[in-house]
């Protein structure tokens, strides 16, 4: 397997929405993830931001970083069922096909050395226990969260910022003007909690 190592700037960007013991993670491969997770009434939904990034790295392995931090940010938020959406099939495989088999076979695979191997055992770990359903969706496609998400990632990448943790999300600020762009204006960010 050839890796393609970049020397620009990667990051992740996570959105979270929360609602009741629901969460939902979107991530892109581009370098970000968003979360949504319950209010802490349970009342409606709360969104959080969240981002990594670093200068010199491949966005398999931000991908991963990105998935493992969403993970223990959600986790303390108290989302018992979650449902990670992402535009990256390297996670969505590997959480779904590969990760068993490698832990089946002492974490190797059948041609050769895992890649990120320390990131697929702290996800796997991260993982383990938890009601979790992994979802890709294609990138760059029109999806609210997803395009979001990537705004997100590529200015935190040019910029190499970082969140400390969970930060109120302008995910609705961000809708309400694509909605003004005439985008996204039957669009229920909310849809799937229902």
């Amino acid at each position: 397997m050839q890796t393609h190592r970049r020397t620009d700037a990667r990051t992740h960007r996570a959105i979270a929405d929360q609602f009741g013991t629901q969460g939902e993670l979107w991530a892109s491969s581009v370098g970000e993830a968003r979360a949504s997770a319950p209010d802490a009434t349970g009342g409606g939904t709360a969104r959080f931001d969240y981002f990594l990034s670093e200068p010199d790295t491949t966005n398999n392995r931000m991908a991963l970083r990105s998935a493992i931090a969403a993970l223990d940010l959600v986790a303390a938020r108290g989302a018992a069922d979650i449902r990670f959406v992402t535009d990256s099939n390297y996670i969505v495989l590997g959480m779904t096909e590969w990760v068993g088999a490698w832990r089946a076979r002492g974490w190797r695979r059948k041609g050769g050395a895992i890649e990120n191997l320390d990131l697929w055992q702290g996800l796997a770990e991260r993982a383990a226990g938890r009601r979790i359903a992994w979802q890709w969706v294609r990138g760059h496609a029109g999806h609210a969260k997803n395009e979001y998400a990537n705004d997100l990632a590529t200015r935190a990448a040019a910029e190499q910022t970082a969140t400390d943790g969970l930060v109120p999300s302008l995910f609705a600020a961000w809708l309400e003007a694509e909605r003004a762009r005439g985008r996204y204006s039957r669009y229920d960010p909310d849809e799937d909690f229902r």
